[in-house]
């Protein structure tokens, strides 16, 4: 009762005692099921983009940091955004490459909060901060599984304050210095008031000298009781705020390491040191029916002709004015024609069309075949359409005059028969080889520089080298060990810079000649790899990779 009363959590309420509660005693309650906070209140970046917040709810009521969270349907990449700003470990999934280049530019250009971890020197402190309780002394390595240091919220109750043995402490200390104050008030003012019976404010009669014993006498009580308060806040019964860690407002965050894969090999065609494909797809369902490759060879055909083929610029796009079958002798399919040329200038071209198997590789030799009947037919350009190519075949360009543009079908063909045919998106896209130098460099180290992509140019009929522009960003393996390609070096070309957003948050936190340098078509020097290999991955505007591996 004594410790109630020196708290000042007892009063009266006529002839009663009463307990003084406080709104603050119970800060936070639980949740319910209606979750009418996590609403997304502006526009969407994806057509089924969740609320952040709602995945971050999920994510902490389910685990802990280090934890891996799982999202097969990526979408947006709210959950991979929202597992990296809560230190989770992620692993999201789509088909579609517009999502994963949407999620992946999303979480590059993303500043994070740096939140205390408990298993940091940092953090010892702030817990004892928090706790009023000596700072652990143990050693700190910094391991995330430890968790971060989070607000917490009391639950103050009777029992907890009538045991909490340094309110006696707080209260000992302050008299030492209230108590002489009382009597001086009480000499000066010829009173016997006792603590409780010092009136908050003084009398304007009162003289100078009892008027400033009554001023410091009230700063002290002050102070007294904001230290017991905050002693009874940390000694109560609490709950853990796992949503508010304590943040370090010193340093900026921005997403770890993380890496993009396919096993969809019609999305990404990686050769190695010796123009071998690694890794090819192998020819499956062999046994498939005439009837299921005429479905399959009618079905592409209508795409292309809605969807035309495009290229890294949108004035390269091919559109079509007419696509009819072709009796060939094996390898044409079909007849395309386009203009080719500006308008009074405008010419028709006919094109040969070669679809290559829907679980399966073309090969160079399946090209020359297909050129040499093209040229024999009379086309003035062949377009072969495919999911994937083997390495040899993406190095043909042209066969005498028949130039051979090699276009990749999209994934979501695959689908064609679920999805209707608007005629948009980039179903068939021609991205080229990268062209690239690898040089020396001071100190026994090399450099790549990369010179741009081949493109066609329906206006011209050409095939001619685009430059660096026509590449959204590259990546450096600087030690490709054949298995997994690890971004080392990353370098940002055009307009699409997905840091953008992340530069103009941290405007003047930045090292200016260190972002100049990401902004580059000549990587930074760096050593000779180990294993004898370096892989460069180039991806177009469009989201279209290739990757290449170099024996260095």
């Amino acid at each position: 009762m004594e410790r109630l009363i020196k708290g000042g959590r007892i009063g009266c309420t006529g002839k009663s005692i009463r307990y003084r509660r406080f709104l603050l005693d119970y800060p936070a309650y639980e949740a319910n099921n209606i979750w009418e906070d996590t609403v997304i209140r502006g526009d969407k970046q994806f057509i089924v983009e969740t609320s952040a917040s709602a995945i971050a709810r999920c994510v902490l009521m389910t685990t802990d940091p280090g934890d891996l969270v799982i999202d097969p349907t990526c979408g947006s990449g709210t959950t991979a955004y929202v597992g990296e700003q809560w230190g989770r470990r992620w692993i999201t999934i789509d088909t579609s490459r517009v999502a994963l280049a949407l999620a992946r530019a999303r979480i590059m250009g993303a500043r994070y909060p740096y939140y205390l971890l408990g298993d940091s020197r940092e953090g010892q402190l702030k817990e004892a901060e928090v706790t009023r309780t000596e700072s652990s002394q143990a050693p700190t390595r910094g391991n995330i599984r430890h968790g971060f240091v989070c607000e917490r919220v009391p639950h103050i109750t009777l029992k907890s304050i009538a045991n909490n043995v340094e309110i006696d402490v707080i209260w000992d200390r302050f008299q030492e210095t209230l108590e002489p104050l009382r009597e001086q008030i009480n000499e000066a003012l010829k009173q016997k008031w006792q603590e409780w019976e010092i009136p908050r404010e003084a009398d304007d009669d009162w003289s100078t000298s009892a008027k400033e014993f009554h001023a410091e006498w009230w700063e002290q009580r002050i102070a007294r009781q904001q230290e017991i308060d905050a002693s009874i806040a940390a000694k109560a019964d609490f709950e853990y705020l796992y949503d508010k860690p304590y943040e370090d407002k010193s340093k900026v965050r921005v997403a770890g390491p993380f890496t993009v894969e396919s096993v969809s090999p019609h999305r990404v065609m990686a050769v190695d040191e010796n123009d071998e494909l690694i890794d090819p797809l192998a020819t499956s369902q062999k046994d498939q029916t005439d009837g299921d490759e005429d479905d399959f060879v009618t079905m592409i055909l209508e795409n292309l002709k809605s969807a035309g083929v495009q290229q890294a610029h949108k004035e390269d796009r091919i559109t079509f004015t007419s696509i009819k079958g072709w009796p060939g002798d094996r390898y044409i399919c079909a007849e395309a024609t386009y203009t080719e040329g500006e308008d009074e200038t405008a010419e028709k071209k006919r094109a040969g069309i070669f679809i290559g198997p829907e679980f399966g590789t073309v090969t160079r030799e399946d090209l020359v075949a297909a050129a040499r009947e093209s040229g024999d037919a009379g086309f003035d350009v062949l377009i072969s359409c495919a999911f994937n190519y083997e390495a040899h075949a993406s190095e043909f360009s042209r066969l005498g005059r028949i130039p051979v543009l090699k276009a990749r079908m999209n994934a979501d063909l695959h689908m064609a028969d679920d999805l209707k045919n608007t005629g948009k998106g980039n179903l068939f896209v021609i991205f080229g080889e990268p062209d690239i130098d690898i040089t020396e460099a001071e100190n026994d180290r090399i450099q790549v520089k990369i010179n741009g992509v081949d493109v066609f140019h329906p206006n011209t009929g050409e095939v001619r080298s685009d430059g660096a522009d026509g590449i959204a960003c590259w990546f450096i393996d600087t030690d490709y060990n054949e298995e997994s390609f690890f971004v080392r070096h990353a370098y940002f070309l055009g307009a699409n810079d997905p840091y953008k957003s992340l530069k103009t948050t941290l405007k003047t936190e930045i090292n200016e000649e260190a972002w100049e340098s990401l902004n580059s078509d000549t990587s930074r020097p760096f050593a000779k790899p180990r294993g004898g290999r370096i892989a460069v991955k180039v991806i177009n505007h469009l989201g279209d990779e290739v990757m290449k591996v170099f024996r260095v």
